[in-house]
């Protein structure tokens, strides 16, 4: 059988990037990453949430950050050359990145905006982000995010 491939798949195989596919039953109200985790029976501190958030000066930011962890906007605003930095309004996640809320992936948008990966993740072997479809995730390296996405690392989580 034939696995099914998303546009973060397609994206990964073009940049000759080697990733792990996982896949899980999801459900239409848990739809965050700790449900994700522990469908998956991994590491809560594996699985890396991604969150989209707009500064008044850039526009749309991307920031992956653990699943449980929360984004500190004032640390976004401060690295990513903004005043202010507020949450997308979830009414306009498709329309802006092309994903919808459960299957968001920092691969693959619709354009490429400025992405920020938590300092945390320098230190795995690997992380766990959406593949961006519910229910799949993919397993990669964090210097891999890191190039596919044009990504930096910066600590962005509160303390």
């Amino acid at each position: 059988m034939k696995k099914k491939k998303t546009n973060v798949h397609r994206r990964l195989d073009q940049a000759g990037i080697y990733y792990i596919t996982h896949e899980y039953a999801w459900n239409e109200t848990q739809l965050d990453a700790e449900t994700a985790a522990k469908n998956l029976e991994m590491d809560l501190k594996k699985v890396y949430k991604t969150l989209i958030s707009v500064g008044d000066t850039t526009g749309p930011i991307v920031s992956c950050i653990p699943a449980m962890a929360i984004l500190d906007l004032k640390a976004l605003a401060k690295v990513s050359d903004n005043k202010k930095v507020d949450m997308l309004p979830m009414k306009d996640l498709e329309k802006i990145t092309g994903y919808i809320r459960g299957g968001c992936s920092p691969i693959g948008m619709k354009k490429n905006y400025p992405t920020y990966i938590d300092t945390a993740a320098g230190n795995m072997k690997t992380i766990v982000v959406s593949a961006g479809k519910r229910g799949f995730q993919v397993e990669i390296a964090p210097q891999d995010l890191l190039k596919v996405t044009n990504g930096a690392y910066e600590r962005i989580i509160q303390k």
